[in-house]
């Protein structure tokens, strides 16, 4: 397998959509354009939205295009893995449908990648401001009851209050770290396979943290090329489901530190822990819910403004 920059190397990108939004489009055709980009797997976890057919009619005489779908939404992992089964390159580009790739993002991606690294960019939203998620430490109870308390604020006076999101400022080199974005990342195939692929018990969120950590201790870089800056809508699979997303970033969270922190699986914090993270999620709840309603009454509104 080719893993070093000496032959022109293949990539397959895989995007899984769940109702992801027209955004998709302009994903696939920037990530087709990339002159890396040796096939694009569509996995489509049964939307309804006709952006996965749109992708298959735009692209229809375009060999390197497959539109594969799942028959349910069998959660991103999960869909992932299926991608992954299916693909010819020797690397892996995993890539979330509202992230928009630039000409050269593959290639200085694959330089951060070198030697058969994971490598991941820098998000950023429209207005230019990196999404906390790049920029980040693997989850610990430590780090987490830190973050969800507040006292991860006062980091910089004493460090082991540290959260999982850094407070320092972002890199613009390569650098080494514990964590990457699941939003786009970059890795040979075959680490991936050896390793399982994601653990497909997380139905959304968590899965790309816990890859990196099964990754990572087993032998393989992890890097952020903190001058890749990618621009990332965020929410295009989630817009009017806040509650449905937190509830599952919270179950993934729990699973997350019951599979890598021995911390939480002692007495008093295996009883603990559940109770602590899901009141954080009722105290978010409501706040949640009301955000669902407001983006459910603007779909609603901008439907019937297109049916006029």
């Amino acid at each position: 397998m080719n893993t070093d920059l000496g032959e022109s190397p293949r990539v397959s990108v895989l995007m899984v959509l769940a109702d992801s939004g027209a955004g998709a489009l302009d994903a696939a055709r920037r990530t087709l354009a990339a002159p890396e980009c040796a096939e694009l797997i569509v996995l489509d976890n049964a939307s309804a939205d006709g952006i996965p057919q749109r992708i298959a009619q735009s692209h229809a005489g375009d060999a390197r295009v497959q539109v594969r779908a799942m028959g349910a939404n069998l959660g991103f992992g999960a869909a992932m893995n299926r991608g992954a089964a299916a693909a010819q390159g020797d690397w892996l580009l995993l890539l979330n449908p509202d992230c928009l790739l630039e000409a050269d993002t593959v290639a200085r991606l694959l330089e951060a990648a070198a030697g058969g690294a994971m490598a991941g960019a820098v998000v950023c939203d429209a207005q230019g401001r990196p999404d906390p998620a790049s920029w980040r430490r693997a989850p610990t109870l430590r780090r987490v009851l830190c973050m969800m308390s507040g006292l991860a604020r006062f980091e910089r006076r004493w460090p082991a209050l540290a959260g999982v999101n850094r407070r320092d400022a972002l890199p613009d080199s390569t650098v080494p770290v514990e964590a990457l974005s699941g939003a786009l990342l970059l890795l040979p195939r075959v680490p991936f396979a050896r390793v399982g692929g994601f653990d497909e018990g997380y139905f959304l969120h968590f899965e790309d943290l816990d890859l990196c950590t099964r990754l990572h201790r087993a032998g393989v870089p992890l890097r952020l090329a903190g001058g890749v800056r990618v621009l990332h809508a965020k929410g295009g699979s989630s817009g009017g489901r806040a509650l449905f997303v937190a509830r599952h970033k919270h179950r993934g969270l729990l699973r997350y530190l019951a599979h890598h922190d021995p911390a939480a699986r002692h007495w008093p914090w295996r009883a603990l822990l559940p109770a602590l993270v899901w009141l954080h999620f009722a105290l978010l709840a409501p706040r949640l819910a009301l955000r669902d309603a407001r983006a459910r009454r603007g779909q609603r509104a901008s439907n019937a403004g297109a049916a006029q």
